[in-house]
């Protein structure tokens, strides 16, 4: 649950910081003194769009503190991003400066917008006054259907996405089959004239080393000769010098030892010698001219360069010219096999389809359920004898979303035929199917938090319908004035529906029914003033008389009479001994 809110030069509130508690809480006051500020604020630092227009007048920068109790849903997620998983709260920080630029931390670690949203997915569920707009749109509808059922909507639409890619194949390989042909028939010449050839991947290397080497055959050979020579045939040779000098030392030393390591020292220059005349005479007996092989090589050599001239590459390209050729053609009779990508475009259109069968089940279980629900609540509201349902409509073309589309169709009268929401229903009645709706989905929510809560303390094994359900674990639920255009005694069914919400979430509702507030747990107050030229928005946690006294103003207005404070002090009463008998 939220546990502090604390902004700073947020529009007209230049200092604020709001604790709250578990249970149902109200914020209200006049039109205009910065109810929705507060809410706006909250989803600043849950990640929606900052604006220069959020600072404060004056004012460098606007900030905004969130604290919650961190929920142990989050604690993979915060660890996997590298944030401090292991804390018991979690802060959400975000600052937006006079120019719009803004920057953002979770944990005191800075994180990106989208981190904030994904984190919030957790957090907090807002309902906006114009909720009930979203009623009349088929895909926010089947949106709130497919959240009730856990339908893996990522699944399918990736399945389509797949199905698309397939198919778009398809349809290229068709069209571009004369072109392909052609391609094909300038690949295969090109290939055909490179692999007669065959050129090894490291044979131009070879070659040009194999020609220098028979091209200065008489030259190695004389040179080594020469070489040979001199270290054995020539008078005096150069063994036969070290022989004699190593002789020499020999005869002395016995008078002295340090010319004894000199002659250590000629024996190893003299083994030296007699290695690399070896050497030589091998090279000599087994190399001689090959004027055949160097043609040979010469006209290999001159394929080479005559290839590599024609395709205006160097020859040593040869090779790696033929491989992207070859590639290239494999792939192009990848894409051209019909028959082939026809058998993809089946198989994914198959998998597809299993997806979206899926989903219309699961859609098809859910709808009965959110229908009675949706009607009971109507009922609380002063919708009495009217009926609630969720239809689903078969598509004659399906979408990424599936098989069919889902309407809303109510029927305001016992016995009437439900028809599209839209077309029956009055401004004040969306008004209040839309709170129904947003309070029986946020019940739901709520129970299958709890259910999953106690299957964990017991140990119980439970299968996750969705691998991206996190709005089970939400703790938070807001309403934004969305019992706008709802009175009397509906107002006060209102009220218990948020204050049964409260029991079992933590329920924040900006409101401007009195039935309302004083069903509410906690009860703040928002006003406005003027100081030093400036209008600032302040925020004061009412009880006792105060709070009877907001109650009454918002009866009667700014005229306080006895009978408006007697009829809010009786509202508050009634709650009060409610509240009483419920803990007896």
């Amino acid at each position: 649950m939220l546990r502090r809110l604390s902004l700073r030069d947020v529009a007209i509130v230049r200092e604020l910081d709001l604790d709250l508690a578990a249970g149902f809480t109200v914020l209200t006051g006049e039109t205009g003194a910065g109810k929705s500020i507060l809410i706006d604020a909250l989803q600043l630092a849950l990640g929606a769009r900052g604006e220069a227009s959020m600072v404060r007048e004056g004012a460098q920068r606007a900030e905004v503190s969130a604290e919650f109790d961190a929920p142990a849903s989050l604690n993979a997620w915060l660890i996997e991003a590298g944030f401090d998983g292991d804390a018991s709260a979690l802060l959400l920080r975000r600052v937006v400066d006079a120019s719009g630029k803004s920057r953002a931390w979770i944990n005191g670690s800075a994180a990106t917008l989208t981190q904030l949203r994904e984190a919030a997915d957790h957090l907090v569920d807002i309902h906006g006054q114009h909720a009930w707009q979203s009623l009349t749109r088929p895909a926010a509808v089947r949106a709130l259907l497919d959240a009730q059922a856990h339908v893996d909507s990522n699944a399918l639409a990736a399945a389509w996405s797949a199905r698309r890619a397939a198919q778009k194949r398809l349809d290229d390989a068709r069209a571009q089959r004369d072109t392909v042909e052609l391609e094909r028939e300038r690949l295969a010449w090109q290939i055909g004239e490179v692999a007669r050839l065959a050129p090894g991947a490291d044979e131009w290397e070879q070659l040009n080393a194999e020609h220098q080497r028979l091209g200065h055959g008489q030259a190695l050979l004389d040179a080594a000769q020469a070489a040979l020579n001199a270290l054995r045939e020539d008078e005096p040779a150069a063994d036969a010098l070290c022989g004699r000098a190593i002789d020499a030392l020999d005869e002395v030393t016995r008078f002295d030892g340090e010319l004894g390591e000199v002659a250590e020292a000629l024996r190893g220059a003299q083994a030296a010698l007699q290695d690399a005349a070896h050497s030589l005479h091998s090279y000599l007996s087994r190399s001689e001219p090959d004027p055949a092989r160097l043609a040979e090589l010469d006209a290999r050599i001159a394929a080479w360069v005559g290839l590599a001239r024609r395709f205006k590459r160097t020859p040593a390209e040869l090779p790696t010219l033929l491989q992207a050729w070859q590639d290239a053609m494999r792939a192009l009779d990848a894409s051209s096999d019909l028959e082939a990508l026809e058998r993809a475009v089946s198989d994914a259109d198959q998998h597809w389809h299993a997806q979206a069968l899926l989903a219309s089940r699961t859609r098809h279980s859910a709808a009965p359920a959110l229908s009675q629900a949706v009607t009971q609540a109507m009922h609380q509201l002063g919708m009495a004898g009217g009926a609630f349902e969720v239809a689903l409509l078969p598509l004659d073309v399906p979408d990424a979303m599936g098989l069919e589309t889902v309407e809303l169709r109510v029927a305001g009268h016992a016995g009437s035929t439900p028809r599209a929401l839209a077309k029956v229903a009055s401004g004040g009645e969306l008004s209040r199917l839309a709170l129904a709706i947003s309070v029986t989905t946020s019940r739901a929510a709520e129970t299958k938090a709890d259910t999953k809560a106690n299957t964990s303390a017991t140990g119980t094994s439970a299968t996750d319908t969705s691998a991206t359900d996190t709005s089970a674990g939400v703790g938070t639920l807001i309403f934004d004035e969305i019992d706008a255009g709802v009175g009397g005694s509906v107002a006060d069914s209102v009220g218990r529906l948020m204050k049964q919400l409260g029991r079992s979430a933590q329920v924040l509702a900006v409101t401007h029914l009195a039935q309302v507030a004083a069903c509410a747990d906690h009860h703040f107050v928002v006003s406005k003033a003027m100081h030093a030229g400036h209008t600032l928005s302040a925020i004061d946690n009412v009880v006792g008389e105060t709070r009877v006294s907001e109650v009454a103003r918002m009866l009667g207005g700014e005229r306080l009479e006895g009978t408006s404070r007697a009829h809010a002090a009786a509202l508050l009463g009634q709650q009060a001994k409610a509240r009483g008998a419920k803990s007896a």
